[in-house]
C-alpha cells in the first residue's frame, strides 16, 4: 500500500503508475474534488485498508495517521510543499530555525540557490529554466544544456553532512517517491534533535528545512 501525498497532476500521474503495476493506494488532498478525483474516479472514503484505491480528504495530519496505520511502502510526495520536513513540523510541534540554513547556503554554489529565507532553502541544477514532463534526470540537463557535476544528493550532502537525507528515489521519469522505511528512520531521528535540518534530493533538484523544538 502507498500513499500519495496531493490530488493535483503529478498525483495524478503516480496513481496512474500505481494502477498499472495494481499497487493499492491512497490519494492525500485537501480538495474533494482535485484532478485525482475527477480524472482517476477516485471514491472519497474515512476508511482505508491494506489493499484497493482510496481517496481520503485531509491535510498532514490525515497523512500522518496513514503512514502510522498503513506503514507505506512508498510515499509519493507530489503536493508542492517540503512533505517530509511539514509532516515532522506537524508530528512535532516544530518551528522554523532561520540560522540553521546559514551554513549551507555557504557552501552552496549561488548558481543552484533558487529561493532561501525563512529556515528553508531551495536548490536546482535546472535555476533558471522550466523542467520538461517527465524527466529521466540524465547528466545533461535537456532544458538547460547544461552537465550536472554531481547529483544535488550529492552535492546536499557535502553542504550540509549534518543533515537527515530524504531521497526522493526515481520510479519512473519525472517522478520520485520516498521510502516508507527511511521516512519512519527521520522521525525517530527528530526525536534526539532539539534542532536540525533536513533536505529531501533527487539528482536535480533539493529543498532543505531547518527545524528547532518548540521548547527552545
Amino acid at each position: 500500500m502507498d500513499i500519495i501525498v496531493g490530488g493535483g497532476k503529478y498525483g495524478c500521474w503516480a496513481a496512474e503508475f500505481l494502477r498499472e503495476r495494481r499497487r493499492g493506494f491512497a490519494v492525500v488532498d485537501v480538495n474533494s474534488d482535485c484532478l485525482a478525483v475527477r480524472r482517476i474516479g477516485l471514491k472519497i472514503t474515512n476508511a482505508v485498508d491494506g489493499d484497493g484505491e482510496h481517496f481520503v480528504q485531509g491535510g498532514l495530519e490525515t497523512v500522518l495517521d496513514l503512514i502510522e496505520g498503513l506503514e507505506p511502502e512508498f510515499v509519493f510526495p507530489t503536493a508542492p510543499v517540503h512533505i517530509a520536513a511539514d509532516l515532522a513540523k506537524e508530528k512535532f510541534g516544530l518551528k522554523p530555525w532561520p540560522e540553521g540554513i546559514n551554513p549551507v547556503l555557504l557552501k552552496l554554489p549561488p548558481s543552484v540557490v533558487l529561493l532561501a529565507g525563512k529556515g528553508r532553502l531551495i536548490a536546482s541544477f535546472n535555476r533558471d529554466h522550466e523542467c520538461i514532463d517527465k524527466c529521466s534526470m540524465p547528466k545533461v540537463c535537456p532544458s538547460s544544456g547544461i552537465r550536472k557535476p554531481c547529483t544535488m544528493t550529492e552535492l546536499m550532502r557535502f553542504a550540509s553532512p549534518e543533515a537527515f537525507i530524504l531521497v526522493s528515489h526515481s520510479m519512473a521519469p519525472g517522478m520520485g517517491a520516498l521510502k516508507g522505511n527511511e521516512l519512519a528512520d527521520f522521525f525517530n531521528w527528530v526525536k534526539t534533535k532539539k534542532e536540525f535540518v533536513v533536505s529531501t534530493t533527487c539528482d536535480c533538484h533539493g529543498v532543505i528545512s531547518a527545524f528547532r523544538k518548540n521548547n527552545l
